[in-house]
């Protein structure tokens, strides 16, 4: 299924302003988009939530061919529970290793791999080397599964993945040598996803689309948001469907020819990020008056 591309993972985080300090600072990405919305997602691409809230693109290159990271922020939510749904994204890159000695950045080494943790508590494991110029230096999304006999069925079978390497307690999939893959381990314990669960994207020829909803019925298999269109102010109007698998990692389907459209790169992302948390105020709000923000 090389016609399927691995996009994104979402991320909901609480503090903008230390977020945004540590992908620029410490990982070394770049804000590729940055959109505000008055009301939740059709598609609850920000959780289960109504209100306002925003979403940054931020990653090494275009989602074209880049696997990047999607950060969701809902305006007076400052915490999300993390579950054992998900274990981390690992990177190839020694320039991370050597902002995380500069920043001083809090780390944990075991076999050669450094592991740090963004602000809102996220992994991110950093493997030692160097991608050529163009490639895309994330390797891999880490995941929990209660089964690995089911989690393999669901992804192979009915997703298209192959399987690039398999032990008694660990797969990774993918649609393409040169993609992010999907890396399940097997916790033999249900998986918790709390209230920081994120989704992880995917592009497919929009034809594709209708045939990837009815696979899942006929399987008896969540579809969490039905085939529909999503609109962003100004921007291409893509369309999607939700899934979730055996486990409940959410799933996104987004039609290639739009998403193409709707995720180039906008040269303005730093500093229409940089404008809506100035304008937010409320980090600031808190902190003079001693208080928390609310917790998801």
């Amino acid at each position: 299924m090389s016609s399927r591309r691995a996009l994104h993972f979402v991320f909901k985080i609480g503090n903008r302003t230390e977020t945004a300090k540590f992908y620029r600072n410490v990982l070394g990405m770049k804000f590729l988009r940055h959109e505000e919305f008055e009301e939740g997602c059709k598609a609850a691409c920000n959780g289960p939530y109504d209100g306002k809230w925003s979403k940054s693109m931020v990653g090494y290159g275009p989602e074209d061919n880049h696997f990047v990271v999607e950060l969701t922020y809902n305006y007076g939510l400052g915490f999300y529970k993390i579950g054992n749904d998900f274990h981390g994204i690992t990177i190839k890159s020694n320039r991370i290793l050597e902002n995380v000695r500069k920043t001083n950045t809090t780390n944990t080494v075991k076999d050669d791999i450094t592991t740090i943790e963004s602000p809102d508590g996220y992994r991110f494991h950093i493997v030692p080397g160097n991608v050529p110029n163009d490639a895309d230096p994330v390797q891999s999304v880490q995941l929990g599964s209660s089964n690995l006999e089911k989690t393999i069925d669901y992804w192979k079978r009915l997703l298209g993945m192959q399987i690039y390497s398999q032990t008694e307690k660990s797969v990774v999939l993918g649609y393409a040598d040169d993609q992010c893959k999907l890396e399940f381990f097997d916790l033999g314990v249900p998986i918790d996803h709390a209230t920081a669960f994120g989704r992880v994207a995917f592009s497919c020829p929009r034809d594709q689309l209708p045939c990837i909803e009815q696979t899942i019925k006929d399987a008896n298999e969540k579809i969490l948001t039905p085939l529909v269109s999503l609109d962003t102010p100004g921007k291409a109007t893509v369309e999607v469907v939700i899934l979730a698998d055996p486990d409940g990692h959410e799933i996104c389907f987004v039609g290639n020819e739009a998403f193409r459209e709707l995720s180039q790169v906008d040269s303005k992302a730093d500093a229409l990020l940089d404008e809506a948390v100035q304008a937010d105020k409320s980090d600031e709000w808190f902190a003079r008056h001693n208080k928390s923000k609310a917790s998801a």
